[in-house]
This record gives C-alpha cells, sequence and structure tokens, in this order.
C-alpha cells in the first residue's frame, strides 16, 4: 500500500493549511457577529467536547468499518461545516460546524496537524503503507509537511483585512475565507477515494498475531503517560501567551511573529527523528531524551531577562519536542496490533486532552501568587510523563526494533 502516501501527505498538508487560518478568524468572526467573550468561550468548549466525542468514535468505526472510509466521511463533514459557517451565526450552527466539521481547531504552534478524529484513521493508514524500519522516517516527513503547509496557510489570516482595504465587510470578508475552507474540504475527500485498505474489517478482527502488549495493557500505560503530559500542557498552552504578556509586556504583534517562527524552526526536527532513533537504537531512547531535554529548554524561560530570550528557549524545547515527535508515533503504531490501531491511536488521546482542560483552571488561579506557575507546572507534570513513559515501555520494542545499543 505504499501508493497510499502520497495521498496521506497531501490530505495532511490541505488539512493543515486550510485549519491553520481557520482557527486564526474563528473567533474573530464570532465577535464580529455579535457574540461577547462568554459566549465565544462557550462556543469553544461545546465544539471542544464534541471533538472529543468524534474522537473516540473514529477509533472502533475505523478499526471495524475502515480507516479510508472515516477520513472521507470527516471530509464530507468539513465540507458541511465550512458551508454552515459561511451562511449563518446561529450558536447552534456554530457549535455543530466547529464541533464536528473541524472549523477553527488547530493543534498549536509546531504540531504538525498531529490531532483532532482524522488522526486515529490516518495513523493506522501510515503505518501500513511502509516497512517497519521506514515508519519513523514517514513519520516524520509526514509532520514536516503539516507543518509547513500549516505556516503558509496562517498567512492566509491577514485576507480578510486586505478585502475590508478594498471596501468589503468584515463579515463578507470572513465568510470567503469559511467558503474557501469548505472548497479545500472537497479536495481532501477528493484524495481520500484513492485510499486503499489491503484488509477488510472482519479480516483485521481475525488477525492473530500476537502484540507485544495487550490491547489493555498498551492503552493503560499510554492513558497514563499522555494523562500525565496533558496535565502539564494544560498549564503551558492555554496560559503561555498571558504568561508572555504579563512577564515581559508584549502583545499579540510580538507573539504572533514568534509563534510563526516556531512554525519554522519546528519542521526540520521531524526529518531527523528517524536517524537519531537509529543512532540511539530505540524509539523509546529518542522520546525521552528528546523530551527530558525540552523540559531543561523550558525551565530556563523564567530566568530569561526579556521577552525574546524566553521566546527562544522556548523554541528550542518545541525544535526537541519535534524531534522526538515522529518516533512515538511510529512507537505507538509499531506495537499495537493491526487490527485495533485506530482504537490505540484515538482512545489513547483522550486523557492527554482531558488533563489539557483541567490544568488551566489551576494554573490561572495560582498565577497572581506565583507568576511563572504555568511553566513550573508544565515542567513538574511533564517530568513525570518522561520518567513514567520510560519505566513503561522501556523493555517494550516494536517490530524493527531489537534496541540496540546506542550508535551500533
Amino acid at each position: 500500500m505504499a501508493q497510499n502516501l502520497r495521498w496521506l501527505y497531501l490530505g495532511r498538508a490541505l488539512r493543515s493549511f486550510v485549519t491553520s487560518f481557520l482557527t486564526v478568524i474563528f473567533p474573530l468572526y464570532l465577535a464580529q457577529s455579535g457574540y461577547g467573550a462568554p459566549r465565544i468561550g462557550l462556543a469553544l468548549a461545546l465544539s471542544g467536547v464534541m471533538t472529543l466525542a468524534l474522537v473516540a468514535a473514529v477509533g472502533p468505526i475505523g478499526d471495524r468499518l475502515g480507516r479510508r472510509r472515516v477520513i472521507i466521511a470527516l471530509s464530507a463533514l468539513a465540507v458541511a461545516g465550512g458551508a454552515a459557517m459561511a451562511t449563518s451565526t446561529a450558536f447552534a450552527v456554530v457549535v455543530l460546524a466547529s464541533g464536528l466539521g473541524g472549523v477553527g481547531r488547530g493543534g498549536g504552534a509546531g504540531s504538525g496537524g498531529s490531532w483532532g478524529p482524522v488522526f486515529p484513521a490516518e495513523q493506522p493508514l501510515m503505518a501500513a503503507a511502509v516497512r517497519p524500519e521506514e515508519r519513523t522516517a514517514a513519520f516524520g516527513l509526514l509532520s514536516f509537511i503539516g507543518v509547513i503547509a500549516g505556516a503558509v496557510g496562517s498567512l492566509v489570516a491577514a485576507v480578510p483585512a486586505i478585502l475590508v482595504a478594498g471596501g468589503m465587510g468584515w463579515l463578507a470578508a470572513y465568510r470567503v475565507l469559511f467558503w474557501a475552507g469548505a472548497a479545500l474540504a472537497v479536495a481532501m475527500l477528493a484524495v481520500a477515494l484513492p485510499l486503499r485498505e489491503e484488509r477488510t474489517p472482519a479480516e483485521r478482527e481475525t488477525d492473530q498475531t500476537p502484540p507485544t502488549l495487550s490491547f489493555r495493557q498498551l492503552l493503560g500505560r499510554l492513558a497514563l503517560t499522555n494523562g500525565l503530559n496533558g496535565l502539564g500542557f494544560g498549564f503551558l498552552g492555554p496560559m503561555l501567551t498571558y504568561w508572555f504578556y504579563r512577564r515581559y509586556g508584549v502583545g499579540p504583534a510580538e507573539i504572533g511573529v514568534l509563534y510563526t517562527v516556531i512554525n519554522l524552526a519546528s519542521a526540520m526536527p521531524y526529518l531527523g527523528s528517524s536517524r537519531l532513533t537509529a543512532y540511539l537504537g530505540s524509539a523509546v531512547r529518542t522520546v525521552t531524551l528528546t523530551r527530558a531535554a525540552g523540559l531543561l529548554a523550558m525551565v530556563t524561560m523564567v530566568f530569561m531577562p526579556s521577552f525574546w530570550w524566553a521566546g527562544a528557549a522556548y523554541t528550542v524545547r518545541m525544535m526537541l519536542n519535534s524531534l522526538g515527535m515522529p518516533a512515538r508515533q511510529s512507537y505507538v503504531m509499531g506495537v499495537a496490533a493491526e487490527r485495533y490501531r485506530s482504537r490505540i491511536a484515538a482512545y489513547s488521546s483522550l486523557p492527554s486532552q482531558a488533563g489539557a482542560i483541567v490544568s488551566p483552571a489551576v494554573g490561572g488561579a495560582l498565577m497572581d501568587s506565583v507568576i511563572d506557575i504555568p511553566i513550573f507546572g508544565a515542567v513538574f507534570f511533564m517530568s513525570l510523563n518522561v520518567v513514567a513513559y520510560y519505566l513503561a515501555f522501556r523493555n517494550v520494542h516494536p517490530e524493527g526494533e531489537a534496541g540496540q545499543t546506542p550508535g551500533a
């Protein structure tokens, strides 16, 4: 199924490109439509809950009915979501469009599109399209493409301002981009059609190849480690912009430039993940070392004298995170039995997302007393994640990896 690669790469590029500009304009469009901050926050919260439910549903559906069908269905929902946002600002429509259609929901700077309900269907198809020894390199290229496409797509968010300068109203200008998003979702659907799955869902269920860990063992270990990581990300992700503002007095212009730099700087390390894993002889070593080094870079942020020095430290952290991410994604697919890879990808991400919902409230409550609590809280829980991840998986090797010594 090597021919699937080109379509999966193209699909990731389209998805990252579209969501990068829709994520920026979505809350601004709601504000121009007369929504206040409480209603915008409620819409985002409800759409987030719907997205979590959709991710959970994609796992078993993808494993049983086929991952290609799931991607086609999600692309169709994205078409409907973009069209709905372009034609109505009713609250129910906004929530349905953003939740089911993925309108305006991105994965953060440098994420490479590794998020959302398509992810659990995409990952097993990627793993099946290459040989085990090529898997990490393929995942690295997939994320690299996603980051570059996202960086380019973020520039499209400036289009409404250009249209307004030419005489168009703000609402009409935003709707142009929602229609563009719907059209590009049609393209996503088109590139999903040529995807192929060699085995039927019935054959997948009767696959008796013994996995390294049972479904429950693997899911339990991933749930623990991802939950800890989610608690850490919850301190950092939503609060980081506010921390930069409070700590250094910077505004959206400076932070926007920093995030653009992060996106571009995070791209190249994705391509080096397979080489580092080959040198270290283990994906678990790669993930552990890159995450630990990234946490050291993050700690230095609280000692930096200026915004740009702190931003440079955070950029280094994100580059190290990018270096380990393909190894982690490849590893999960490698140790999971093929017949339940979509469920593993979906269910193992839920604790992370749930943790990220809880910790921002704690961080916000403590920040007036300890201004650096977003950094300290993130480092604390992510350090627990590094230790737990290493202990849980250090002796578990996927197909194509024998746990060689570094440099062997």
